[in-house]
């Protein structure tokens, strides 16, 4: 079973609905015994860094999620959920983040040129950095759906996935059970099905 965790923040319906489709048992909770109770479990999010980590702390989900994950459990970060994994973010002032994956979220208008619209939206083909479990059938190139205004940086260790927008721009890490991509997996066509059901296979 696949819990996506509900903290407020965040359309998860399709999310659902696209982990039904490629036949995987999914709910939506903010339960924490059904959450230790998960398989594996996704981080989804929309908005602000600052506010979501804010209600993940608030809530006690942070604490749920950094148990799970030490116990070796797979977890899987979607755009603003990919980030929260992160050390840091700047979004609106600095952000203490989950410090699974070492890196810090900053503006892309940071490094792109001024004449690219921000947010960085549509669809990009991903460049492999390393061999990762999620990406398997996938190739070279193939292309999936964005939708952000901050990236991951610093982050070279983990990063198993580029896109480009002028710059290489974060699309996707890994740390030992943690997964993250800065794209939309669930808005992504069979190309996103079959990344979902890869992490769904851990």
């Amino acid at each position: 079973m696949t819990v996506i965790i509900d903290y407020g923040v965040g359309n998860l319906f399709s999310l659902v609905s696209s982990l039904k489709k490629i036949g995987e048992e999914a709910i939506i909770s903010s339960d924490k015994d059904i959450i230790s109770q998960a398989d594996r479990i996704i981080l989804p999010g929309v908005g602000a860094f600052g506010d979501a980590i804010a209600k993940l702390n608030g809530s006690g989900l942070s604490d749920i999620i950094m148990e799970d994950v030490s116990k070796g459990k797979p977890l899987l970060g979607i755009c603003l959920g990919m980030q929260l994994l992160f050390e840091k973010s700047f979004e609106y002032g600095e952000n203490k983040g989950l410090g699974l994956i070492k890196g810090e979220i900053r503006a892309l208008s940071e490094v792109i040129p001024n004449n690219l619209k921000i947010p960085h939206m549509g669809w990009n083909g991903l460049h492999f950095k390393k061999k990762s479990p999620i990406f398997e059938g996938l190739a070279e190139g193939d292309e999936v759906y964005f939708v952000h205004s901050f990236a991951g940086f610093y982050c070279e260790e983990s990063l198993i996935a580029t896109a480009e927008y002028s710059v290489e721009v974060t699309a996707a890490v890994n740390n030992k059970n943690v997964y993250g991509v800065q794209f939309h997996p669930e808005k992504s066509g069979e190309k996103g099905f079959k990344i979902l059901k890869n992490f769904c296979r851990l």
